[in-house]
């Protein structure tokens, strides 16, 4: 376990790291501990499957913490078919539905030389940017290599055994284009069974069925649905792949795989996982790796991000506006089972408000052992600190000023300066922030500060309110900082009822504020609420204030 200022006490990473050793060490003493992770480029690799990613590297970055040779594999399933054409590509790439992803050209006016290239990459600087270390596996490589070749050739040998093991569970049903879900592998089709896919040589697709196979000689005949057909000897042949229920279990023996979890989907009764954990013992002599189910990453905000990016949110796209620690400590708090939901809309300030308290819980030793240990897994690696904001002003209050001010540089030091920070010191946050400005704030959201006075509301005000607005005028630059102007708004409604600073609010009071803080915001913003008022004062400058309020 971590060890953490406060009260050690196990997390769900240091419980699942103890399993895992123990499981690795009686299987394969004195070998390399492995955590793996399956992800397909099949379009972009959307924010949910990071959990898929997140998970197994909390654990191996655990067991690396406590000195053990561990290493997370990433094998990317580029190898796969290409199954239908994303919206917003050209439906041109329909002709392509059946090839390798990695056989797909990639996308127009894409850099990278194919559709799976195109989609890793973005995925693969993510993973960088959070602090990821893994050993990426290319699944065409490693079959066009013929680096499974005996798997292979021991899985066609072993057919009737894993016919067998799938037809515990299998459903009948005529295998269409509207079930080839990767796990439909199962599907009864009154034919004899095998367990290899080839793409065919004429098309590249695989649209192919075996017809013919011979175990001693390894001689292989296909048809495709293109009316091509070919004989090969399968011993050289490296043009195809197994199928998804026994291609995973395969790979957890060839890998030696400890620990690999997997969504819902896959962990269900016969789903791919629990089949896998019979076809890799009974075919190919090796043990199902410790698999927790995880639940779903959820998105607040999605309806508008979709509308404006026109597809769900990818790990990049998180990291424009949550820092790196942020976005891991929302898996490393969660256990795997556990929803999680990534704020894209204005649940980020509340989001940050709770980062932020953890951080001075954390500064002062009053956080809990595991909080303290969450914290940890969400600012530092077994390998490196990860980068954090030296002068960390509240997201909400910099996502204000950078509304408030529209990004004038000029303008956000000098506002930044009241908030005993710098532009640098407030990096990355401040970039974060002004993202979410830019991409994610509700348009009825943004301030925008009115030009000049509103002779009209000022020439209405009853002596009340009158008064309230001189005083906050009249002492608007006492303590010109935000501290001093929340002391301030809060303290104008108090002194008029007589009252000390310090008292605590009634009813009474608490209505007496909200009436002057209305007050306020009509004379500044032209409207009854806005950002936090001494944010809004402190962004606005005291001379444009006190022009607005009538001075």
């Amino acid at each position: 376990m971590v060890e953490t200022a406060g009260t050690p006490e196990p997390d769900w990473v240091s419980t699942m790291a103890d399993e895992v050793i123990e499981a690795a060490t009686r299987r394969h003493p004195h070998q390399k501990i492995v955590c793996a992770s399956g992800l397909s480029p099949s379009g972009p690799i959307h924010l949910g499957n990071l959990r898929e990613v997140m998970t197994p590297h909390l654990v191996a970055d655990e067991i690396r913490r406590r000195g053990y040779d561990c290493e997370h594999l990433i094998s990317w399933d580029d190898y796969d078919r290409f199954r239908r054409v994303p919206a917003g590509i050209d439906p041109a790439w329909e002709e392509h539905i059946g090839k390798p992803l990695s056989s797909v050209p990639a996308p127009e006016g894409s850099e990278h030389p194919n559709w799976a290239e195109h989609f890793k990459a973005p995925m693969i600087a993510a993973l960088d940017e959070l602090g990821v270390p893994y050993r990426g596996i290319s699944q065409t490589e490693q079959y066009t290599s013929g680096a499974y070749r005996d798997q292979v050739l021991l899985a066609m040998r072993e057919r009737a055994r894993i016919d067998g093991i799938l037809g515990r569970f299998r459903t009948k049903k005529k295998a269409t284009p509207e079930n080839d879900d990767p796990g439909d592998d199962d599907v009864v089709t009154g034919t004899e069974y095998f367990p290899f896919k080839p793409y065919c040589g004429a098309c590249g697709r695989d649209d192919t069925t075996v017809t013919a196979y011979d175990d001693d000689t390894t001689e292989m005949t296909y048809t495709c649905a293109c009316g091509s057909s070919e004989t090969v000897l399968l011993r050289e042949f490296t043009r195809g792949k197994l199928v998804w229920k026994v291609d995973w279990p395969m790979r957890w023996a060839y890998e030696g795989v400890h620990f690999e979890p997997s969504g819902v989907d896959h962990s269900s009764p016969g789903s791919s996982f629990q089949v896998g954990g019979l076809i890799v013992d009974e075919v190919f002599g090796g043990e199902a790796p410790i698999g927790p189910m995880y639940a779903f990453v959820g998105i607040t905000g999605q309806a508008k991000m979709s509308s404006s990016r026109g597809s769900v949110p990818t790990p990049g796209d998180a990291l424009e506006i949550l820092e790196v620690p942020v976005l891991r400590w929302l898996f490393a708090r969660r256990r795997p089972n556990q929803a999680i939901k990534v704020a894209f809309d204005q649940e980020i300030h509340r989001l940050y408000d709770e980062w932020d308290a953890l951080g001075r819980k954390v500064a002062a030793g009053r956080a809990g052992g595991i909080e303290t240990t969450g914290h940890l897994r969400a600012v530092t690696t077994a390998e490196r600190a990860l980068p954090t904001t030296p002068e960390p002003v509240a997201y909400r209050t910099l996502a204000s000023v950078v509304d408030i001010t529209a990004g004038d540089p000029a303008q956000l030091e000098r506002i930044l300066a009241g908030l005993d920070a710098t532009p640098d010191g407030a990096r990355p946050r401040l970039d974060r922030a002004a993202a979410w400005v830019a991409s994610y704030m509700p348009e009825d959201a943004h301030t925008r500060l009115r030009e000049e006075p509103d002779t009209g509301l000022l020439a209405e005000l009853d002596e009340q309110d009158r008064e309230a607005v001189a005083m906050l005028r009249d002492h608007l630059t006492d303590d010109w900082s935000l501290d001093g102007l929340t002391t301030l708004v809060y303290g104008v409604p108090k002194k008029q009822a007589g009252l000390p600073l310090d008292v605590k609010p009634t009813d009474e009071l608490k209505a007496a504020q909200r009436r002057f803080f209305v007050t306020v915001y009509r004379l500044l913003v032209g409207a009854d609420t806005g950002p936090r008022l001494p944010t809004l004062l402190l962004a606005a400058g005291p001379e444009r204030v006190r022009h607005l309020l009538g001075g």
